[in-house]
């Protein structure tokens, strides 16, 4: 499946927004090489394959996959504790997408937040390994009870910036965290940069951040091409 083309390279070109929200992992920075490195262990450990389970692993909070997974005899809030540990201390690779930092440090403090899967801990680690700015909101794994795909993270994180969550931008840039802003109404943009294979979706599409600015007038953030 290829993405769909885009008319422009500016996605959603003729509409303003209210704030944008951000996924983290794989759409400000990739973690892609830490987490699978702890996570294959904890796979091999309960003698599971990390070729076929890998991939469901992103987008979705720890402790979720684990539930998925149904191992017998083990309890998923230590398991994730326990991958949530390794996590933080293993922060090699990690790195800011192409031409993020820039992008968000022209947002303004109150028109934007980071919703993520992680735990408020390891994303502040993530955060400061890539060299990239905490926004002033986070909302992470300990705040929201149904996390991705279900739409409340990006419904609270909304809420709590005083917007309406239809007229915030969501960027993602996997399966879960796209239906997740698909179900709270809201437009999104795709980062895909770090996808091996295309994902079948209706939405605009961008490799990372470079050419890529906004421009703020009458309290709404648009996008535009640097230049």
């Amino acid at each position: 499946m290829q993405y769909p083309p885009s008319a422009s390279p500016v996605p959603h070109p003729d509409r303003g927004f209210q704030a944008c929200l951000f996924d983290m992992d794989g759409t400000l920075l990739t973690s892609i090489e830490s987490a699978e490195r702890v996570w294959s262990r904890w796979l091999r450990g309960h003698g599971l394959d990390p070729v076929k389970i890998l991939p469901t692993i992103h987008g979705v909070q720890t402790i979720e996959t684990i539930k998925r997974l149904a191992i017998p005899g083990i309890d998923p809030v230590e398991e994730a504790a326990w991958i949530a540990r390794k996590e933080m201390v293993d922060l090699e690779g990690v790195r800011a997408i192409d031409g993020a930092r820039d992008f968000v440090a022209r947002l303004p403090h109150d028109g934007w937040a980071i919703v993520t899967s992680a735990t408020r801990a390891l994303a502040e680690a993530r955060l400061a390994a890539a060299g990239l700015v905490a926004p002033g909101l986070f909302i992470t794994a300990e705040d929201i009870a149904a996390g991705k795909p279900a739409p409340d993270c990006y419904i609270e994180a909304a809420s709590r910036l005083g917007k309406d969550v239809t007229q915030c931008l969501v960027f993602e840039d996997a399966p879960a965290g796209i239906q997740a802003g698909r179900a709270a109404g809201a437009p999104v943009v795709v980062i895909t940069v770090t996808h091996q294979h295309p994902l079948d979706t209706e939405y605009p599409h961008i490799r990372d951040y470079r050419g890529l600015t906004t421009r703020h007038a009458d309290g709404l953030i648009r996008l535009a091409a640097i230049g």
